[in-house]
């Protein structure tokens, strides 16, 4: 079932990809594994994937200790700062830092260790009160402060965009954050290299992927609804 599903999530990758004139290399697909067991997660590896989401620290901590496959794992979660020591030098990108306090602790934890850790700022572009992230006027002071930190990269935004019916409604979300990367591209802030967009999951992707996205969350399309916890 698993591979099935990412044939069909491959495809509509593909397509979206050339309905955009993008280069289908220029998409990461990132498998939302979170709740779901190292069963399935292998079924996926086995089906070629190589890239794998977790919300939790925890939970993402006791998988990488038993997935020995040589895949990269990303921290799409909200992160608190007790926790950070446990993933920084483990994942490829932590995709949700959304405080300076927290850039700071995934700094001193890199120093540590010696490693440059990547990370993407979280974006709140809908200006959802519920939603964790910076908001888009105030991204610009946010990378300023964060951009003396050492061994971190700041490599692009991240955006959860609104729950909605219709991924259509979310289009002009997903190119706000595309021209805020370009924007903040422009002003040349040291450490920093805006080549990532996480943006896009099971609804939505395809219009993500049309409007600028690099990598894609998706869970439920690959997975299905299940949930086994």
């Amino acid at each position: 079932m698993i591979s099935k599903n990412i044939f069909e999530v491959e495809q509509r990758i593909q397509q979206a990809c050339q309905r955009s004139n993008r280069d289908r290399k220029e998409v990461t697909l990132i498998a939302v594994s979170k709740t779901k067991p190292v069963e399935l997660i292998r079924e996926a590896i086995a089906a070629h994937m190589t890239d794998f989401g977790e919300n939790k620290v925890q939970e993402l901590c006791a998988k990488m200790e038993q997935i020995q496959e040589p895949v990269r794992w990303h921290m799409i979660g909200h992160l608190q700062r007790n926790k950070v020591k446990s993933i920084v030098g483990q994942v490829a990108c932590i995709h949700s830092v959304d405080s300076v306090p927290l850039a700071e602790q995934i700094s001193q934890e890199a120093k540590k260790k010696q490693v440059q850790c990547d990370i993407l700022v979280e974006i709140n572009i809908a200006k959802e009160a519920t939603k964790f992230g910076i908001l888009p006027e105030e991204t610009e002071n946010f990378l300023r402060k964060i951009a003396i930190f050492p061994n971190i990269r700041v490599r692009g935004f991240m955006t959860v965009a609104p729950f909605t019916e219709s991924a259509e409604e979310n289009r002009i979300y997903f190119r706000q954050m595309k021209q805020l990367a370009v924007d903040i591209s422009a002003k040349n802030i040291d450490n920093m290299t805006i080549d990532m967009l996480s943006m896009g999951m099971t609804g939505d992707y395809e219009v993500a992927i049309e409007e600028g996205a690099t990598h894609i969350r998706v869970g439920t399309g690959i997975f299905g609804e299940r949930n086994y916890h």
